[in-house]
């Protein structure tokens, strides 16, 4: 459903379509990409450090349910960013992107901090993991906003030729915090001991989390609004205006279509982000070391072909480059899960190098996709509720029903095949109903 108002398939001018990029862009796109890995090197991080987390905030119980409940808790993050989308969506589409990227940006990083001063079980009892929770729902709530409004900022001021390209550089910068985070937590835990590492090494990570975010905040200082937002804000001033309405009334299609492409993406990201270096450890029985470099390996490899798939995505469109991804993911999810949990180092790496070539083809059309398809006037609102809808059903329970799977069926294998259905069903979607292009729209 549409208004007059909207243009979502109006075409770019040849000025518009070869106009350099500035300086302010090219600040945009740095202050972006920096928002985004810091965001997701808060989440990653927790998912690097679940076995250790396991230990401290949920003794008592065994290692699979301790595991468990970490991966419960999670998931607790993804559960509010829905609610965290709604307000930061809204907010940012009535007095702009910038604002509520300062706001999202540092609460994410001081609940992250906040993480690493934590007594553990040992030291208050049951209040630890209640706080542990609290910290992970600020954690998701801030990242409702943050995750959206930050590809939405860069959106609306790149290139129009080169969106996917500049999208998929500010995603890739997501990948970035698991190499930075798997590396950092290698190097503590093997120049201490064991011991020194569980009980202090692992708080370091979680503390610098906040002067990173104050490093963000001042990138984002050097930048403003766009002008096509600046437009849309100085219209809307002048008559009652609610996003948050508008985005139900025009969007409810889009935003259910949304749901279901970035739910793939979720799903696949945060297997290898936040459940692989643990899935590696305990059920391909590979030291912690050896299974933090096996997932540095292959998300480095994901920061470098990502923003490949962006420029093919400019190219060719961004449907097609979903319709390729989904079944490349259904054809491959099962023997990349198989290699990753083989019990050899070269196999788990080669797994997870496999797997990330086709969630990089998926990628060049689906991180564009989710906030291209949607008009300046309520972009953050839409693209916020359903981003975070998928992220919270699709990647937030990824790591514990993959857990809970291979713990029910003895199948080291079993989230491979759960992947692969996911991929079946998207594929299925996007060749059979109609999910629109939205290459070099305009409005």
């Amino acid at each position: 459903m549409q208004t007059k108002t909207e243009q979502p398939d109006a075409q770019p001018t040849a000025v518009e379509e070869h106009r350099p990029a500035s300086g302010m862009q090219k600040r945009v796109l740095a202050g972006g990409s920096i928002g985004q890995f810091i965001e997701f090197y808060d989440f990653t991080l927790y998912g690097l450090s679940a076995v250790v987390l396991s230990q401290l905030f949920f003794p008592g119980t065994s290692a699979l349910a301790g595991l468990l409940a970490t991966f419960a808790t999670f998931g607790v993050a993804f559960l509010v960013r829905p609610l965290g989308g709604l307000f930061f969506g809204a907010l940012g589409d009535k007095i702009g992107r910038r604002k509520v990227l300062f706001i999202t940006l540092l609460s994410i990083g001081a609940a992250t901090a906040t993480i690493g001063l934590l007594p553990t079980h040992a030291t208050i009892g049951a209040m630890a993991p209640v706080l542990l929770v609290l910290c992970r729902m600020i954690q998701g709530f801030s990242a409702g906003g943050e995750s959206v409004g930050a590809p939405a900022f860069v959106f609306e001021h790149a290139p129009i030729n080169k969106r996917g390209f500049w999208l998929n550089i500010t995603l890739a910068a997501t990948a970035l915090p698991s190499v930075f985070g798997g590396a950092l937590i290698l190097v503590l835990s093997s120049s201490m001991s064991s011991e020194a590492f569980i009980s202090w090494g692992w708080r370091i990570p979680f503390l610098i989390a906040l002067p990173m975010a104050l490093f963000g905040l001042w990138i984002r200082a050097k930048t403003e609004e766009s002008d096509a937002f600046k437009a849309v804000l100085a219209k809307e001033q002048t008559k009652e205006y609610s996003p948050l309405r508008e985005a139900f009334a025009e969007n409810k299609v889009r935003m259910l279509q949304v749901i279901f492409v970035m739910g793939l993406t979720a799903m696949g990201f945060y297997f290898l982000s936040g459940y692989f270096v643990s899935y590696v450890q305990t059920t391909g029985k590979l030291s912690r070391e050896h299974s933090l470099l096996a997932n540095a390996a292959a998300m480095l490899l994901y920061a470098l072909l990502l923003p490949i798939g962006g420029m093919i995505g400019d190219k060719v469109g961004r449907k097609p480059m979903l319709i390729a991804g989904s079944a490349a993911l259904a054809l491959l999810a099962i023997p990349c899960f198989m290699l990753v949990t083989s019990g050899s180092l070269p196999l788990a790496i080669a797994g997870q190098l496999l797997f990330v070539i086709p969630m990089c083809i998926y990628g060049g059309g689906a991180y564009t996709f989710f906030v291209e398809i949607f008009t300046t006037r309520t972009r953050f609102t839409s693209a916020a509720i359903s981003y975070n809808v998928a992220y919270a059903i699709f990647g937030g329970s990824a790591p514990f029903i993959g857990t809970f799977l291979v713990a029910q069926t003895g199948l080291s294998a079993a989230p491979g095949y759960y992947m692969a259905a996911a991929a079946v069903i998207v594929f299925l979607l996007l060749t059979l109903t109609k999910v629109p292009e939205t290459r070099r729209r305009v409005g």
